[in-house]
């Protein structure tokens, strides 16, 4: 199965903040986040410095990414930590890892 969308968590380095995304190109997106942040970036994941992929989802259709994006960012931290922590039991940067 291929996906064109996903959605994805990124964190900074102390994984005390999260921010919850949907994008058609996870590294590049990632990138973007990096380098802004760098030069004084204004969105919330640039300004708190958020560009270690923490966990993402795939999908084939936007309208089940944003869906599901919808859906993540109403949950409560504590109900977000397990999900990350189910997908990557150690919060280990996923930057690297995917394609």
């Amino acid at each position: 199965m291929l996906f064109n969308h996903f959605v994805y968590i990124v964190t900074n380095i102390y994984r005390t903040t999260l921010y919850i995304g949907v994008t058609n190109n996870i590294q590049r997106r990632i990138s973007q986040y990096y380098f802004d942040s760098q030069n004084g970036g204004k969105s919330f994941a640039e300004k708190y410095n958020c560009y270690y992929l923490v966990y993402y989802e795939g999908f084939e259709s936007s309208r089940d990414a944003i869906a599901r994006e919808k859906e993540l960012k109403k949950w409560r931290r504590e109900k977000k930590n397990k999900l990350i922590k189910g997908f990557n039991p150690k919060w280990e940067s996923l930057n690297n890892q995917v394609i």
